[in-house]
């Protein structure tokens, strides 16, 4: 395919906005940029996408997301609102992820899929739980992502909190899809393994030893860290170090692995996670949801923790996440020099496609250069002021929206043009999503 008079945003670093571009896509990468005259002479059996002017830029990454909280959507949760953290956990999340199949996995990531798509989200790492339905479950989130066209990265959560037989079934779920994915079964390469655990609170000594002994060369962790002052208390109590030392210990940490908020850290834990060079994902919209404050983002980013951006399972809009970020930290901080446009950039563009780049060894992500994938989205974005490559990021922070992407490509491959999604059937995802969550919720209220 040829994409013709095309704004391109390339976000290299440093970034340029290149007008009026032709970009040649084939075998799933971009090939070429350049002159449209020429590119058409050079190629003329080559499909044409007029882009008319629109923005072309890379697909927008997810570093953290629960494709299986979907139906939570609108549920009624009993008795008044929880109190804190650790109650809506017990209360919403624990019995909710009870209640699911199989089935139920399947539309749950399909309605997520769906909304990815449409909002220009290309790539996805998800963090799984369905303790009533494990075996075989990263399975059928994988025929999910293979049917709607994304990229995405697959765990499963194992935690203690099902009792031993469910921790084990939970660790064999992460290996045996690791194997797969190993064996060439991966969508193209459209598809990635880690090796997921709840958190420390729900994990004991046993079962994350198991874990780490189990996982296979290669594969990181990715595991949800002081989410809630609890988690490190809990670790304190238990086993006398804190959560980040505890994991340290344990051989969890590293260039492979994703610690999930961390917004209870203390310094000495942000120091090991940048000697580490281990991961961090931030979910404002989900710190702000649960009332659990907000990470030492900053300090982090200064002591050379390579924080990215992900969702917690909200829309898959990411830019929503970019402006909760750059709003959020100015509040907590009662100052509005905090979080500046820069790093939120640091976060959402760089450091997230460098762990998709990681997660996805063998392809280049979250750029528009020759060589990198092609995944893209058109942005149909009128600025009624001069937009450079300086202020670029104040442009999406208040202006960019999600329903301006109106194309949406993985690997070469359209999977929305014109607004209309072209592998997914919206409207029958969504009738089945709701058939199949009345009685997700009816199994979730028989639990109390």
């Amino acid at each position: 395919m040829l994409i013709k008079n095309a704004t391109v945003i390339s976000w290299e670093n440093p970034n340029q906005i290149l007008p009026g571009q032709g970009v040649l896509v084939q075998d799933g990468k971009v090939v070429e940029i350049g002159d449209v005259k020429e590119l058409l002479q050079q190629n003329p059996g080559e499909e044409v996408l007029d882009a008319q002017g629109q923005y072309l830029m890379p697909g927008n990454i997810c570093a953290h997301t629960h494709f299986y909280g979907a139906f939570a959507r609108g549920m009624a949760i009993g008795g008044g609102a929880p109190a804190d953290f650790p109650q809506i956990l017990e209360r919403l999340w624990w019995p909710l992820d009870r209640a699911l199949t199989l089935e139920d996995v399947r539309f749950s990531t399909l309605v997520c899929l769906a909304d990815a798509i449409r909002h220009g989200t290309t790539t996805l790492v998800d963090h799984h739980a369905s303790p009533n339905a494990i075996d075989g479950s990263l399975d059928v989130i994988a025929d999910a992502v293979e049917q709607a066209g994304v990229r995405a990265s697959l765990c499963y959560e194992v935690t203690d909190r099902n009792g031993a037989d469910g921790a084990r079934r939970g660790i064999e779920e992460n290996v045996r899809f690791a194997r797969r994915i190993a064996a060439g079964r991966n969508a193209d390469g459209r598809l990635s393994a880690m090796f997921g655990l709840h958190a420390s609170l729900t994990v004991g000594e046993e079962t994350m030893a198991a874990c780490r002994a189990a996982a296979p060369t290669g594969i990181g962790f990715h595991i949800h860290v002081a989410e809630h002052s609890v988690d490190e208390y809990d670790s304190l109590q238990r086993y006398g170090e804190r959560v980040v030392d505890r994991l340290y210990r344990h051989g969890l940490l590293g260039e492979d692995s994703i610690v999930v908020h961390g917004v209870h850290l203390d310094v000495a834990e942000i120091g090991l996670l940048a000697q580490t060079k281990t991961w961090v994902t931030h979910q404002p919209r989900s710190n702000m949801n649960n009332a659990v404050g907000l990470p030492w983002v900053e300090a982090m980013l200064r002591a050379g923790v390579r924080v990215c951006l992900g969702n917690d399972g909200f829309s898959n809009a990411m830019w929503e996440e970019w402006k909760t970020a750059y709003l959020a930290h100015k509040l907590w901080n009662l100052d509005p020099r905090r979080m500046g446009g820069e790093a939120v950039v640091q976060m959402g563009v760089y450091h997230n496609a460098a762990l998709a780049s990681r997660l996805f060894p063998e392809t280049r992500l979250g750029v528009v250069a020759p060589g990198a994938a092609a995944d893209l989205i058109l942005v149909d974005y009128h600025p009624f002021t001069e937009l450079t490559e300086q202020n670029l990021p104040w442009h999406i922070l208040f202006g960019f929206h999600e329903s301006m992407v109106t194309m949406t490509m993985v690997a070469g491959k359209l999977l929305m043009k014109d607004r209309v999604l072209l592998t997914l059937d919206e409207a029958h995802i969504a009738q089945e999503a709701r058939r199949l969550s009345a009685n997700v919720w009816e199994r979730y209220r028989n639990q109390f």
